[in-house]
């Protein structure tokens, strides 16, 4: 894919946006349980900006893997990658505060943090983006 893809759901109780995840360019986006028991998602994927994306049906994905034995070891890494990442957001969402989760975000991410919106990352953060604009006050950060 090239391009930059959000994925989001709707907040039942308030009706605001939540961000889940972000995807730029050579990164995957899907929601691997939707896909793995082909139901519906619970979220949504939207590009942000002119965007290409591959897209594989589950058959056809399940074909590729049984041609090509080795796609399956390509796949369980980035599948790793992708656990590691979702396990360290939960723990550190619960564990440390705005501040520290923004400037982490702009440590890991910095090619992500240069081509999101503020708005975006801040509902990443869980944060409003008035608070996202303290944090970034104080840090000074342009």
């Amino acid at each position: 894919m090239s391009g930059t893809l959000k994925a989001f759901c709707i907040n039942a109780n308030t009706g605001n946006e939540e961000i889940l995840y972000f995807a730029i360019d050579e990164w995957w986006a899907t929601d691997m349980e939707s896909f793995r028991k082909q139901e519906p998602s619970m979220y949504n994927i939207q590009a942000l900006e002119k965007t290409e994306i591959l897209q594989i049906n589950f058959h056809a994905f399940q074909n590729m893997l049984k041609q090509i034995p080795s796609l399956e070891r390509y796949f369980r890494i980035i599948l790793e990658g992708y656990l590691g990442a979702l396990q360290k957001r939960i723990i550190y969402s619960h564990i440390y505060d705005a501040e520290y989760r923004y400037l982490d975000f702009l440590q890991n991410y910095p090619l992500i943090a240069a081509k999101i919106p503020q708005y975006l990352i801040a509902s990443y953060l869980g944060i409003s983006p008035e608070f996202l604009s303290r944090i970034r006050k104080k840090n000074k950060i342009h």
